[in-house]
């Protein structure tokens, strides 16, 4: 064994690599992003099984998929909202009878750090009625992926490992194994339970509910969810998921100071689905009241009503003693438990209110630019009509911040790829002019279907595709295909070739841009505008892996 000090996000790919992982796949998304970054370069550098990143989520979950039926273990990774791109195989895999174990690492992201929603994963655990484990600190990250791979294997199910941002972001000292596990051999499932055809999917779904009981027993069972009973404590029983736990613990001292002779409540702490019912059962006998501690969404609160008698009184974030929404923390647990507010250095300073500073685009970034030239073509197109006939449809991407001052140039966000389809949506409604503004890698997430439907519809709408050559909003991944390839699909789409305008982004062609894309608003079809120029990192990532590949070369001429 040996230390390491890892994010928890590194945590869990190196669990991966020494639990005998054979493919690993991913779309990038905070606060998932740092486990594939972690792979793929263990991958390109020899050290590492198969990692890629993906189009998107969907694909990456169906390339897992294959190497499990490979009978051998996969992981993808994904951040919350990823989870609905790739439902449909998630939920179809359920009923799989998994050859390899198969590993879904889930990050949510409560508070909506870099999100538009504050989703819980642990309802979709519940929805495909598959397992899911729940670290608290980064060496259970490391330790669990590998529990994560036997229960799949045992069970023959995916099973979903939750993340969360604090935990995922943040470091701490890993006792890490030296000895990784061999991989699994080669060996293909049996095609009835991989094919769900409704006749073989009818007997895999009855499989799958079988195996609800000893999975349940198991948890029941696991060691990981620890109960506490104090017999002498009947008015209160504190249940802990995930963080919840850390921050409970962070106020420990306090709290069995203010407890007394009488000691600490009956304790449990959960720490995976399906909910250890036996457990949660006996603590509903020693208490009336039980005060729930997790993050994100109150989904244990909820479930305990389905799970203990009527005469226990229930409290969390149903009923306001903790927030329902953002992340925990110990200082509102502490308020939770009862206890006063710590005091501070700054306790009754005042402070002068400090300017909200919202996020912008990069200095020189080619997205001011582009934005610049639709904030014009805009504003000219409805003075020409003389009054607001315009829709700007936007997407997920450091392009979104257009939505801000000082270029205010789009009006919704809603998921990736729904630029496309809100555009053409908005031009069946009855808006003459409708922009979808999507980035390159987006576009090849989730903007090609819904360019087939605007194109088979023939609906008059203009779509702009910023193209950077990078995944710059979560870390500078690679585009899945380079620039030169988009103009082929969209033009393979069936665009008109005279329609498909491809523009360089940069300041003195802003008035020339926008002149174009007035052009291509008014064809009552469908257009595609790309505009080009490299983000400013791309390009500082290109000349750097450029002098990289020339040192390299040149150590190869010396030592030759």
């Amino acid at each position: 064994m040996k230390d390491m000090v890892l994010l928890g996000d590194e945590a869990i790919a190196l669990g991966a690599i020494h639990a005998g992982v054979s493919g690993c796949f991913g779309y990038p998304g905070t606060p998932s992003t740092e486990i594939m970054e972690y792979l793929v370069d263990a991958f390109e550098t020899g050290d590492g099984p198969v990692a890629r990143w993906c189009a998107n989520e969907k694909t990456a979950y169906e390339s897992a998929l294959g190497v499990s039926f490979a009978g051998r273990r996969s992981i993808v990774t994904m951040k919350h909202v990823g989870l609905n791109v790739a439902a449909d195989p998630f939920m179809n895999s359920a009923l799989c009878q998994i050859s390899g174990g198969l590993v879904c690492v889930v990050a949510d992201d409560p508070s909506m750090h870099s999100s538009q929603g504050e989703q819980d994963t642990r309802f979709y655990a519940d929805f495909a009625m598959i397992p899911l484990l729940e670290p608290v600190n980064q060496q259970e990250a490391y330790e669990m992926v590998g529990e994560a791979f036997e229960l799949s294997e045992r069970f023959r199910v995916p099973v979903i490992l939750r993340m969360v941002t604090r935990l995922a972001h943040s470091r701490a000292v890993v006792r890490v194994g030296e000895s990784p596990r061999a991989e699994n051999g080669l060996e293909k499932g049996a095609p009835a339970d991989w094919m769900l055809l409704p006749a073989l999917a009818r007997k895999n779904y009855a499989k799958l509910i079988e195996k609800q009981l000893p999975m349940t027993e198991w948890s029941s069972s696991w060691g990981r969810n620890a109960l506490s009973v104090n017999p002498a404590r009947k008015d209160l029983a504190i249940i802990t998921s995930g963080l919840g736990r850390n921050y409970f613990e962070e106020n420990l001292a306090d709290y069995r100071a203010a407890c007394g002779a009488a000691g600490l409540p009956t304790t449990l702490h959960v720490a995976c689905l399906p909910l250890p019912a036996d457990l949660i059962r006996k603590v509903a006998d020693h208490a009336e009241t039980i005060l729930v501690i997790e993050e994100g969404m109150p989904f244990l609160e909820r479930q305990l009503r389905g799970i203990i008698p009527g005469k226990n009184k229930i409290a969390g974030k149903f009923d306001g003693r903790l927030p329902r929404a953002g992340e925990l923390n110990p200082d509102n647990v502490r308020l939770a438990l009862g206890l006063p507010p710590r005091s501070s250095a700054l306790s009754g300073v005042s402070a002068p209110e400090l300017p909200s500073r919202p996020p912008q685009l990069c200095k020189g970034c080619p997205h001011h630019d582009s934005y610049s030239s639709l904030n014009i073509a805009v504003n000219r197109l409805n003075e020409k009509e003389g009054k607001v006939s315009t829709v700007v449809a936007a997407d997920i991407g450091c392009y979104a911040l257009g939505a801000v001052a000082p270029l205010k140039a789009v009006e919704t966000i809603v998921c990736m790829g729904a630029s496309i389809g809100m555009a053409r949506g908005a031009a069946d409604a009855g808006y003459k002019y409708t922009f979808g503004v999507i980035g390159d890698s987006t576009f090849l997430h989730s903007g090609l279907t819904g360019l087939v439907d605007a194109v088979s519809s023939k609906t008059p709408v203009t779509i702009i595709v910023l193209d950077n050559s990078i995944v710059a909003m979560t870390g500078c991944q690679p585009t899945m295909l380079p620039s030169s390839q988009l103009e082929s699909a969209i033009l393979g789409i069936g665009v008109e070739r005279e329609h498909v305008r491809v523009i360089e982004a940069l300041p003195g062609k802003v008035e020339e841009n926008a002149k174009i894309l007035m052009e291509e608003a008014e064809y009552r079809g469908v257009s595609v505008v790309i505009f080009v120029r490299e983000c400013l990192e791309a390009v500082r990532l290109r000349k750097k892996s450029a002098a990289n590949k020339a040192a390299r070369s040149a150590e190869d001429g010396g030592a030759r």
